[in-house]
């Protein structure tokens, strides 16, 4: 064992500086060291380095940047020195592009550099920072060393070469500073295997020659200073790979920068095929070549074979009709072609899409003739899979019956069986269970709601029956997951249940928990940001908090029966009978949350068991339910037009009026507010944040949803506080809703299934919401709305008149897009809804198609007709018969007559 070395004034004087951050002198002060010096300072500057973190001040920041520099001079091993430089409390700020450092690191062998910046180069996620790329850059262009070839650097390189010389447009073009870089023809290469580039590939600097990455590529394989077999070859693998559709655009401009040859594409056939079955655009792409090279006479049958069968199973339709015209062509061509054609073409016979079964079943019956008999088998076989419609042509034309003969069977409605609620169980039985199941919450990003009711029963349950116990399970949790009062620019959401569990273990003043229940004192929960649904949790929760750390129930009053937030009469009486034996009082929050939940009853026992109740409490609950619970409110339509106010003022919009700039009208619902009627005095006893969540006046909606615009996201946990009245919180949410149709939100629709399976009336609130949803902007919206129309049907609460008339007004005022209507009520007509799907088109039929129909209709037509002949719909509609009259061929037209002699029988 060495001996250990005395600190010397050299090693002193290097300290000092640390600690006072004169980082300019230290390069000198590394070099007036030994090993054996250096060797002990490295002990001292790790110990300066670990009281440093988490200080964020400018002198501690200072003396980082002494630190590192001193470090990376100490550390004799390139392995070390790559260690310390890349460590993640010198990242972000900006010490590793100090002179000083790169000074240091200068006074060092070659091969010591070389290997520190392969190491640099190699670190990855949160061991590489942007700052390092100068510092390797400059050992790489001084060493003369390869030039690593990993992703983070190829990342940054290609970053730095975007940027230039920053002056733009009148420094160097980007394929002047490529070619002069000797790094290109090793970074360009990888840049093919980079992710999340697309954006750079595509943008252009400006409008000079050479200025855009795709050219710049493209002129240097031209040049010959880049392997332009290699760049094809990496470009079409690249796309065959897949990714995020900017970054294949990107790549797609550098394949047609590039420009192929037909000699160069057909080298390549197999990864062309490949490129079928991705992006649109990219399988455009390779759809056009392909056909451009079998017209070339490049391509055999079997490749274009293999392409149909690709293609024709595709859902767009463009590329469907491109490839069923790319058929015809190559028959047209060569009757030799004309088997594999036809029977290629018969794939498409069962797409969705009825106009696309009528182009294919028209080139087969173009080339039928010269194809011969020997493909009629499969042709027939192939042929069951048309839509009705097509079924006599057909039949006409292979020489066979199609689809089976004698009359057709009487239809059978498929709808889903009625969801059933599910019951939340039973309460959680151990300490040990309540914190795996906060865990569980904390670590999820959307807990449920019975997840959330279970743990927070749970919590203040075992409280009542051993704290100690308690605090000692949720113990590890809470070193997890710490509580650092609340999360800012947040709406109070079920992750706060973490401030309870923070009680339980003491970790949160009584004094200001008292304090805060009166009204006095800031509170984390309690935040300007909150929404009005989010004050109705945070008064649980801190009411929760106060009860676990000073008197816990024995159990919660407002713990939902099942998941939909519904709680049963019988349960809650059951509890304050409970709590009135244990001489225990309810919290005023949990009480009201519970008389929001509770489902309204007209069984005798259960009333007279809450008459039986002797508790202030206990009366009111009697009261509640012998009036019926809270009571259900009538809906308004109320149309709002840009630059006109609503009027009234009991609009539910919540902030409609001051979108004055947009040019689609709002449909929207007013109601009266809640505080009338028989229950008034009843509901002036709750608290004040339960009466701002029941007040569906124009200001308080108003100012909240002005307030919290970006926290307004519905979800289920506020379902859940009403669970009862979907109606009331669909036309509170009917914004929000719209928003999908008319704003292109994504998510907005995914609570439409929540308020389909809760309980109350169905009425033009809800309707409307469901027509917004399945004109929603993106696919996963509209297939919510069509799960939520379909329980409503199952449920038998749909009204399928109402809702077509709404569909019927949203789709003429533009606000609803007819060819988004029409994916989803196929959709819905897929899953065997078909009376359904036609009930709810027949009455949105006449506005879409009277005057001038509406453009696009004809693919909510298409639904209707294959809807109408699978449930054997009957009687006329004048709109239809008048649309059928209509002179022309367009696809609008032949349906209208379709539906109208499917209607006349």
């Amino acid at each position: 064992m060495s001996a250990a070395v005395e600190p010397s004034g050299g090693v002193e004087r290097l300290l000092t500086a640390v600690r006072e951050a004169r980082t300019p002198q230290l390069p000198a002060l590394v070099a007036a060291l030994g090993p054996a010096e250096r060797r002990a300072c490295l002990p001292v500057l790790k110990e300066l380095r670990k009281e440093s973190r988490g200080d964020w001040s400018t002198e501690a920041n200072q003396r980082l940047g002494a630190l590192l520099v001193a470090g990376a001079g100490c550390h004799a091993g390139p392995a070390g020195a790559a260690t310390w430089i890349a460590g993640r409390d010198f990242a972000g700020r900006s010490w590793a592009r100090h002179p000083a450092l790169a000074q240091v690191v200068r006074a060092q062998p070659d091969e010591w550099q070389t290997e520190v910046a392969g190491r640099l180069a190699a670190r990855r996620g949160s061991g590489w920072s942007w700052d390092l790329y100068p510092l390797i850059e400059e050992i790489v262009r001084r060493t003369g060393c390869p030039v690593p070839a990993t992703d983070v650097f190829a990342a940054e390189w290609l970053e730095r070469l975007a940027a230039g010389d920053g002056r733009r447009g009148r420094g160097l073009t980007l394929l002047e500073r490529m070619r002069a870089d000797s790094f290109t023809p090793v970074l360009v290469p990888r840049v093919f295997e980079l992710a999340d580039i697309g954006w750079r590939l595509e943008f252009r600097f400006t409008d000079r020659p050479g200025d855009h990455w795709p050219d710049a590529v493209a002129a240097l394989a031209a040049g010959g200073e880049l392997d332009r077999a290699d760049l094809l070859d990496r470009c079409l693998a690249r796309l065959v790979r897949g990714g995020k559709p900017a970054d294949q655009r990107g790549f797609l401009a550098v394949l047609a920068a590039l420009a192929p040859t037909p000699e160069e594409y057909a080298a390549r056939l197999r990864s062309l095929v490949a490129l079928l079955d991705g992006l649109a655009v990219v399988a455009a792409h390779a759809q056009q070549t392909l056909a451009a090279l079998d017209a070339a006479g490049l391509v055999g049958p079997d490749v274009l074979a293999e392409a149909s069968s690709v293609v024709l199973f595709r859902a767009e339709k463009k590329l469907v009709r491109a490839q069923l015209s790319w058929l015809d062509k190559a028959a047209r061509r060569s009757r030799e072609h004309a088997g594999p054609v036809v029977l290629a073409a018969a794939e498409a016979f069962g797409h969705p899409d009825t106009a696309l079964q009528e182009r294919a079943l028209n080139v087969v019956a173009r080339h039928l003739a010269a194809a011969g008999e020997a493909v009629l088998p499969g042709l027939r076989l192939a042929a069951e899979g048309l839509n009705p419609a097509h079924h006599a042509r057909a039949g006409q034309l292979l020489g066979a019956p199609v689809g089976g003969a004698g009359p057709a069977e009487e239809w059978c409605e498929l709808l889903p069986p009625a969801p059933v609620p599910q019951p939340l169980g039973e309460p959680i039985a151990s300490p040990a269970e309540v914190a795996e199941e906060l865990s569980a919450l904390l670590a999820a990003g959307q807990p449920g709601v019975a997840d959330f009711e279970r743990t927070l029963d749970g919590l203040v349950r075992h409280a009542y029956r051993d704290r100690a116990a308690l605090a000692e399970a949720l113990a590890p949790v809470l070193r997890v997951h710490q509580w650092h009062g609340g999360h800012r620019w947040q709406d109070c959401g079920p992750g706060d249940v973490l401030y309870v569990a923070t009680a339980v273990a003491g970790q949160v003043s009584t004094r200001g928990l008292w304090d805060r229940l009166r009204g006095k004192g800031r509170s984390p929960l309690h935040r300007e940001e909150n929404t009005p649904y989010g004050n109705v949790l945070a008064a649980r929760l801190e009411e929760a908090a106060w009860q676990v750390h000073a008197a816990p129930p024995p159990f919660l009053l407002a713990t939902p029966t099942d998941a939909t937030g519904a709680l049963e009469a019988a349960v809650l009486v059951e509890r304050l009978a409970g709590y009135e034996a244990a001489g225990v009082g309810p919290g005023a929050a949990d009480l009201h949350a519970a008389l929001l939940r509770v489902t309204p009853t007209t069984d005798t026992a259960v009333l007279a068991a809450a008459a039986c109740l002797v508790s202030p409490e206990g009366r009111w609950l009697a009261h509640w339910l012998a009036e019926g619970g809270l009571p259900h409110q009538p809906s308004e339509r109320v149309v709002f037009a840009p630059g006109r106010s609503p009027r009234g003022g009991r609009l539910q919009g919540h902030g409609s009026w001051e979108r004055w700039w947009e040019e689609l009208d709002r449909v929207l619902v007013a109601q009266p507010g809640l505080g009338t009627g028989p229950h008034g005095p009843s509901l002036g006893r709750l608290g004040e944040e339960f009466r701002a969540l029941l007040d569906r006046t124009e200001p308080s909606v108003a100012r909240a949803r002005k307030q919290n615009e970006w926290l307004w996201q519905p979800t289920a946990h506020w379902a859940a506080m009403l669970p009862h009245h979907r109606e009331e919180q669909a036309a509170r949410w009917l914004d929000w809703f719209a928003d999908s149709a008319d704003r292109e939100r994504r998510g907005a629709a995914e609570l439409l299934p929540v308020l389909a399976e809760t309980g109350g009336p169905a009425g033009p609130a809800l309707h409307l919401a469901l027509a917004y949803g399945l004109g929603a902007r993106y696919p996963e919206d509209r297939t919510a709305a069509v799960d939520a129309l379909l329980v409503l049907a199952a449920r038998g609460e749909l009204d399928a008149a109402l809702l077509g008339r709404e569909l019927g007004d949203l789709v003429t005022r533009g606000t609803v897009k007819p060819n988004r209507l029409g994916q989803a009520v196929a959709t819905a007509a897929g899953t065997g809804a078909c009376a359904t799907v036609w009930s709810v088109l027949a009455p949105a039929l006449p506005a879409l198609l009277a005057g001038e129909p509406v453009r696009g209709a004809g693919d909510v037509l298409a639904v209707a007709v294959d809807a109408a002949r699978r449930c054997g719909a009957r009687g006329p509609v004048p709109e239809v018969d008048a649309a059928a009259g209509r002179p022309g061929a367009s696809r609008l037209v032949k349906e209208a007559r379709a539906l109208r002699d499917l209607l006349a029988g």
